[in-house]
């Protein structure tokens, strides 16, 4: 045998690739998080994003030193560290050679609300006006205050109905941190008969069975915008094998929805016996509430609400786990929040398997919005037929509509479900503002499509809408009036679903930015609009490439003479 050429230029490495771990980092990060050579558990990979958050909370930014002293702190690869921290928008990752971000960062909300409110304006004066080496001006998506458009999050602490006046004189008083609410406590809630349910359930009183069949008669559905039964999602999950998972979504992002909000801010009690009693019924291993980085004020609500379970005895340490997402819209569809929950990139999983079957650590996970289990209680004190009731028009339920735009009195207005929308902005929202005629509505946020005047007395439900191409989602209503752009809506829309896209498949990815070039256009032309549609809604993996086109159709179906009127040429 012929010996080995050995080639005398070869070198081996005599360390790993890539950049040397900043020992002193990795100090700061064990003073700031603890050591995990003491605490193995903190290196656990589902701890990540609240990890960054601790960082970048502590400092104003990441800083690429400080990734990879976490990347050596929790024992993962620098790829996975970078790839979930660039992949949220409230994250600040900063690279060697760049300089860090100004210490007060104004973000100013350019959803359909806000820039019908005068956004776009509004931004424009606060970076003319603003150093920009002291604060810096950023566009946010949708932050869930559409009533008090237009908003803007001055550090932490967001200013509803925002003029640049206002907010130089929050700089000024350096209030950044978020405005405080006033929530009711564990000892007025369990005063007025709350946690009873709990209780009853508990002790055997009430069988899951039982109450199973209660919601079904009220016919409580997921509010969280798919509508699915509540009873039949625990009927589900109960078949799988355990341990199992109960999963609260708290990241309400569609734009134009803040009913949830509006719920946990007046009463947490309500809806965390909701979910406790959601978690009892799947038997859940633990409880994890999901809850939207707009909301900072809400974070300690929440925090403190749980303490107080805690502290009552009527949770153990732990059972209940809160965590921040970090400004991904993508992260309300169920599974991308899963995603999300374990630490990675918030991307939709493909189905099958659903998550009632592989959720959260990849066992049997029942998920829920927070409206669907703040009702649970109300309805067994109640009875399900004064739930099922309410209902217009041949509809049953109540429904929280989050109507913003043209009306005098904007806000989360509960209303009979079916309820028409001429219905609603007379009897609920003082009619339409001043000055301002319908021209259209949003029945379901950025999503649900848009429907004109003519249409405002179809009843306002799930399976109502479908056949005019739309859906109602979380009910989020936002009202257009005859003064307002079309194309401008249009753009404002398609330009949120392009920016929020997760990237994951190409339909949803690419569609939505050429969509959004059509129509920048002068004129738009209507195949290939179509044509563009129809590939999104057949091949997007989750909801949003699926369900982002739909205003655009609608604005084709029903509203080429008001588009002519306004000078917008379509061909086709």
């Amino acid at each position: 045998m012929t010996a080995q050429t050995v080639n005398p230029k070869r070198r081996f490495r005599g360390k790993p690739r890539g950049r040397e771990l900043d020992n002193d980092e990795l100090s700061a990060l064990r003073q700031l998080l603890g050591d995990e050579r003491d605490h193995p558990d903190l290196c656990r990979r589902d701890l990540l994003i609240e990890h960054l958050h601790a960082i970048q909370d502590g400092r104003g930014h990441l800083p690429l030193t400080a990734l990879r002293a976490l990347a050596s702190y929790m024992n993962l690869p620098m790829a996975a560290i970078y790839e979930t921290a660039t992949f949220y928008a409230h994250f600040d990752v900063i690279h060697d050679d760049q300089r860090a971000p100004p210490a007060i960062t104004l973000r100013v909300c350019d959803s359909l609300s806000c820039r019908l409110a005068g956004a776009d304006a509004l931004r424009a004066r606060l970076e003319a006006g603003l150093d920009a080496s002291e604060v810096r001006v950023l566009r946010a998506p949708c932050v869930g205050r559409c009533e008090t458009a237009p908003v803007v999050e001055v550090g932490h602490r967001h200013l509803g109905h925002a003029t640049s006046e206002r907010v130089a004189a929050t700089l000024a008083t350096g209030e950044l941190h978020p405005e405080p609410i006033d929530w009711s406590r564990l000892v007025d809630y369990r005063a007025a008969g709350g946690h009873a349910l709990l209780a009853d359930c508990r002790a055997g009183r009430v069988s899951v069975e039982a109450l199973m069949h209660e919601m079904e008669e009220a016919g409580l559905r997921g509010l969280g915008g798919a509508g699915f039964p509540t009873f039949r999602k625990w009927h589900f999950v109960r078949a799988e094998p355990g341990p199992r998972y109960c999963v609260i979504n708290a990241d309400e992002g569609e734009p134009g929805t803040f009913k949830d909000r509006y719920y946990l801010e007046r009463e947490p009690h309500r809806f965390l016996e909701g979910a406790l009693v959601s978690a009892w019924a799947v038997e859940a291993e633990a409880l994890y509430i999901y809850l939207r980085d707009e909301y900072p004020g809400l974070h300690r609500v929440l925090r403190e609400a749980i303490g107080e379970l805690e502290t009552a005895g009527l949770i153990a340490p732990g059972y209940v786990v809160l965590r921040r997402g970090a400004g991904a819209y993508i992260c309300g569809e169920e599974s991308a929040l899963i995603e999300s929950l374990e630490g990675k990139p918030g991307k939709p999983r493909h189905r099958p398997p659903f998550v009632a079957q592989k959720g959260l650590f990849d066992r049997p996970t029942l998920v829920n919005n927070v409206e669907t289990v703040y009702w649970i209680p109300l309805i067994h004190t109640r009875g399900a037929e004064w739930f099922a009731s309410q209902g217009r028009h041949g509809r049953k339920g109540l429904r929280s509509f989050s109507v913003s735009g043209r009306v005098r009195y904007p806000g989360v207005h509960l209303a009979p479900a079916g309820i028409t929308l001429r219905e609603l902005v007379d009897e609920y929202c003082g009619g339409m503002a001043e000055g301002h005629g319908l021209l259209g509505y949003l029945p379901g946020g950025a999503s649900g499509g848009i429907l004109p005047a003519s249409k405002a007395d179809i009843p306002l439900d799930f399976d109502t809408l479908q056949e005019h191409g739309c859906f109602i989602g979380s009910a989020a209503v936002i009202v257009l009036s005859d003064q307002d752009d079309l194309r401008g809506v249009a753009t404002s829309l398609l330009a949120f679903f392009a920016d929020e896209s997760c990237g994951q498949c190409t339909p949803c990815r690419v569609g939505s930015e050429k969509m959004l070039a059509l129509l920048e256009r002068e004129e738009w032309d209507a195949a290939a609009l179509t044509r563009l549609s129809q590939v999104m809604m057949d091949a997007s993996i989750c909801g949003l490439g699926q369900a982002a086109p739909n205003p655009v159709l609608g604005l084709l179906k029903d509203f080429r003479p008001e588009l002519a009127n306004q000078n917008l040429i379509i061909r086709g």
